[in-house]
């Protein structure tokens, strides 16, 4: 199995936190017509959608969709970022904690309404866009993401990972 930086692959991981899903399903799309493009390029050894779960361990780039809700998903982006030499936030979750946000600036009255359901989801007290918790590299916004920022983004870490291991 390739190592991050060893020159063969860009060792990749896909995270999804609270959001729909819906930039996981476009970046599942996009490897519709760019399959045979990055199968020799990119190692998406961390997508639970793509592959049998497994806990993330050293990577080049953590993709990561979603809000932070949780202490639980703190602590788990915390360790992808320690892992992931390069983070992007997906989507507009990450990248502004909205829509999933919106609790955050609900009234009084709604907020004692879904209270059993923060507690019951042991939920924070706010939802946090991804660069609330960790340090960000790139963003890629939108609800669905930009595939066409994305796809960007991914030939800019093929570009800087190639030449950082070829230097």
């Amino acid at each position: 199995m390739p190592q991050p930086g060893s020159g063969k692959k860009l060792v990749a991981g896909w995270f999804s936190f609270s959001c729909c899903e819906d930039s996981t399903i476009m970046m599942t799309e996009l490897l519709n017509d760019h399959y045979a493009e990055w199968l020799p390029q990119i190692d998406f050894r961390y997508a639970k959608v793509l592959r049998q779960d497994r806990p993330p361990g050293p990577m080049d780039v953590a993709f990561v969709e979603g809000a932070i809700t949780s202490a639980t998903q703190e602590k788990q982006v915390k360790e992808i970022r320690r892992l992931a030499k390069k983070v992007v936030a997906i989507g507009s979750c990450a990248c502004t904690g909205m829509p999933s946000g919106s609790r955050n600036v609900f009234d009084e009255k709604t907020r004692q309404e879904i209270k059993f359901l923060i507690e019951r989801f042991n939920m924070g007290e706010k939802v946090k866009k991804l660069e609330d918790v960790i340090p960000v590299d790139a963003k890629v916004p939108g609800c669905p993401m930009n595939t066409d920022a994305f796809l960007k983004t991914v030939q800019a870490a093929l570009q800087e990972f190639k030449s950082a291991n070829n230097a």
